[in-house]
């Protein structure tokens, strides 16, 4: 019960801290029987490991993948699958100078509330080096969506208050660090992040996340809807602060004419339900957006209190992002196919047509 387990049908437990001996994770209700790709499991977290890109920390970490359990001659046994991800370039002495003090916007405050004690080197279970654990788990997880030919990617729709305008090419996000498929966006962002970066500021910003060829039929109602079920998995990351689902909250200014996706016999017209009808899946691509709060980790002096609760400035040296994004794209995607990768699952409990 202390929150660190998701899913029903296909679930992850993580484990670990920014500053321990690793991290990892434990995953139950895999299949037997799937080819486990170990080398697609270490390209997803090569994509996610920190000391990449102009946003990003200059903590160095190979976060290589070790499988202790559940895989037998190259396949799944349908036991659990741990996996384990060592710490390998953790410096804690960053943090002896604020270890008594609470950093604006972080959980440090909210942890020692609640447990009366904080692992305060990185933010300990908070950290976001928690994320490659979810990014090695939703690998796995797509294992078993590409038996469906079930693709889930993302973009960066904004950093910063910069928005990409033209997103129609998708692939030339990768001729970028940021992940944006806007060249003019791109340098608008990256000029941004220079400015912020001098000040000791950080950045927030949009990510959108497209899963294509999702079968119609998946997801529960009434609690369990597949997007109510998305929406968690992705506030669940830790520096999210609000998921929307096809039009968002743009379907709150519009009409039910103009809301409504109308249906022909080749199918919908529009998306506007992001592809998810009463928390359902209707067989169009399923479309998301996260927004992402800025690190809250920054050299800029800021007001706070110490443990006894006096008055205090803080300045947060060492190592740490200029922006999630785009590290936590990865996340978002990994997060999507655990969902999806659950409820195909749970709906080949009741239905194997859409499973098979």
């Amino acid at each position: 019960m202390d929150g660190s387990g998701f899913g029903k049908a296909f679930h992850i437990t993580t484990f670990g801290e920014s500053h321990g001996k690793g991290i990892g994770v434990v995953i139950q209700g895999c299949p037997p029987g799937i080819a486990m790709n170990e080398a697609a499991v270490q390209a997803a977290l090569d994509r996610r490991k920190p000391g990449q890109g102009i946003t990003g920390t200059k903590r160095k970490e190979p976060d290589k993948a070790r499988f202790l359990s559940g895989i037998f001659d190259g396949k799944t046994t349908g036991t659990p699958i741990t996996i384990f991800i060592e710490n390998r370039d953790a410096r804690s002495k960053s943090y002896d100078a604020i270890a008594r003090l609470f950093r604006p916007g972080h959980g440090d405050y909210s942890y020692q509330k609640k447990y009366g004690i904080r692992d305060y080197r990185g933010g300990g279970r908070s950290s976001a080096r928690e994320t490659a654990a979810r990014v090695a788990a939703g690998a796995v997880a797509q294992l078993i969506l590409d038996r469906e030919n079930i693709r889930v990617t993302s973009f960066t729709l904004a950093i910063g208050g910069i928005r990409a305008k033209d997103t129609r090419q998708l692939e030339r996000k990768e001729a970028n660090g940021l992940q944006c498929p806007d060249p003019d966006a791109v340098r608008a962002m990256e000029e941004r992040i220079e400015q912020v970066k001098g000040q000791g500021d950080s950045l927030g910003g949009i990510v959108q996340i497209i899963a294509e060829n999702v079968p119609p039929g998946l997801g529960d109602p009434v609690f369990d809807k597949l997007d109510a079920d998305l929406a968690k998995a992705l506030m669940g990351i830790g520096a999210v602060k609000a998921v929307e689902i096809g039009a968002g909250i743009d379907a709150a200014q519009k009409t039910g004419f103009e809301n409504n996706d109308q249906i022909f016999p080749d199918g919908f017209e529009t998306n506007h339900s992001g592809g998810i009808l009463a928390g359902i899946s209707n067989g169009e691509d399923i479309v998301a957006r996260v927004h992402v709060k800025p690190i809250p980790s920054i050299s800029k002096e800021q007001e706070t209190i110490d443990m006894d609760g006096n008055p205090a400035k803080i300045s947060t040296r060492g190592r740490h992002d200029i922006s999630a994004i785009p590290r936590i794209n990865k996340v978002c995607e990994a997060m999507t196919a655990i969902v999806i990768a659950d409820h195909l699952l749970r709906q080949r409990m009741i239905d194997p047509g859409p499973a098979r």
